[in-house]
C-alpha cells in the first residue's frame, strides 16, 4: 500500500513539475471559484438557523428543517413553482431547438460575405443588455404608443406585457430571440469540423441538401446537443431574474412571480434573510438533481455524460 502511494505522490509531483506554468495558468480562475462559488457555501447554513444579526451566520439558534416546511406550507409555493416551471421548460425548450436550426441555416449559406453578414446580425442582440432590452419591448408593445401595436393595428386595450396570457410567449420569444444567435456559434463550430469527405460522399450517393442536413450535419451535432443539453437541465429552474423583474407589473404578477423574484422580494425587501436561504437552496437542489438524472440517462442511453 504505502508503495502505490509512494507511486502516485510521484507521478503527481512529476506532473506539477512538468506542466507547472499551465497550473500557473488556470490558477487565477480556480481562486476566483474557490471565492465566489464555494466559500459562499458557509452561508448555507443560514437555512437551518434563526438569522440573529448580533450572532452572524452560525449564531442563530438552530431550527432544522422549519424553513422548508413553511415554504412548502406557503400559499406561493404553487405558484411560484408552477410559474417557474412553465418560464424555464418553454425558454429551455425552444432556446435549445432554435440555435440549432439557425446553426444548420447558417452552415447552408455558400456566399463568405453573406455568411458573415448573417453572423453578425444574429450575433448583436446578445450583447443589448438587459435593461435596454426590456425597454425595447416596452417601446414596441405598449398599449397605446407600441411600435409593434400600431404597425399590427391592434386594439389599443391589448397590453401584451400585462397579460397572463401573453407574458410568458413575449419573454420566451424575445429571450430566445435575444440570445439564439450567440448560442449557435458552438453548433457552427462542430459543424466546420466535419470532414469534407462525408459531403462528397453523400453528392455520389445523389443526396439533396437537405438529405445532408439530416443525415451529416444533425448526427454531427448529436454529441454537443446531449452535452449542452445535460448541462441546460441544471438550470431548470433558474428562470432569469432581471428580465423577469423589470418585466413585472401589478397586472402580470400571477404568472410572472418566480423563484428568484420571490426570494429577492423576501430575503431583501422583507429581511427575511433564512427563509429565502432555505427557499434558495431547495431550488438549486432541485437543479442539481434534474442535472444528475439527465447526465444519468444520457449516459445509459447515449454513452455521452458529463462525468
Amino acid at each position: 500500500m504505502d508503495t502505490v502511494l509512494v507511486k502516485k505522490n510521484n507521478r503527481l509531483l512529476s506532473h506539477f513539475s512538468r506542466q507547472w506554468q499551465l497550473w500557473l495558468m488556470v490558477l487565477p480562475a480556480l481562486a476566483i471559484i474557490l471565492v465566489f462559488n464555494y466559500i459562499p457555501m458557509y452561508g448555507i447554513q443560514l437555512a437551518f438557523r434563526e438569522f440573529d444579526f448580533t450572532k452572524g451566520l452560525t449564531g442563530g439558534e438552530f431550527v432544522g428543517f422549519k424553513y422548508f416546511q413553511q415554504f412548502f406550507e406557503s400559499p406561493m409555493f404553487q405558484t411560484v413553482i408552477v410559474n417557474t416551471l412553465r418560464i424555464s421548460v418553454t425558454t429551455l425548450i425552444f432556446g435549445f431547438i432554435a440555435p440549432i436550426l439557425l446553426a444548420l441555416i447558417i452552415n447552408q449559406i455558400r456566399n463568405p460575405k453573406r455568411k458573415k453578414v448573417m453572423q453578425t446580425a444574429v450575433y448583436l442582440p446578445h450583447f443589448i443588455s438587459t435593461v435596454v432590452m426590456v425597454g425595447i419591448l416596452q417601446v414596441f408593445l405598449s398599449p397605446e404608443t407600441g411600435v409593434l401595436v400600431n404597425l399590427l393595428n391592434l386594439d389599443s386595450s391589448v397590453n401584451l406585457m400585462g397579460s397572463d396570457n401573453t407574458f410568458v410567449p413575449v419573454y420566451v420569444i424575445s429571450e430566445v430571440w435575444q440570445h439564439c444567435g450567440w448560442n449557435s456559434i458552438i453548433y457552427l463550430a462542430a459543424l466546420s469540423s466535419i470532414d469534407t469527405q462525408l459531403y462528397e460522399s453523400a453528392d455520389i450517393d445523389g443526396a439533396n441538401r437537405f438529405q445532408k442536413i439530416l443525415h451529416v450535419d444533425i448526427p454531427a451535432l448529436v454529441p454537443t446537443m446531449v452535452i449542452l443539453l445535460i448541462m441546460n437541465m441544471g438550470g431548470v429552474l433558474n428562470a432569469g431574474f432581471e428580465k423577469i423583474f423589470l418585466m413585472q407589473n401589478s397586472l402580470n404578477l400571477s404568472v410572472s412571480e418566480v423563484i428568484s423574484t420571490y426570494v429577492y422580494k423576501i430575503g431583501i425587501l422583507n429581511s427575511q434573510f433564512s427563509y429565502s436561504t432555505a427557499i434558495g437552496l431547495f431550488n438549486n437542489i432541485i437543479n442539481f438533481l434534474f442535472l444528475v438524472l439527465a447526465n444519468g440517462l444520457s449516459k445509459k442511453y447515449t454513452n455521452r455524460s458529463l462525468w
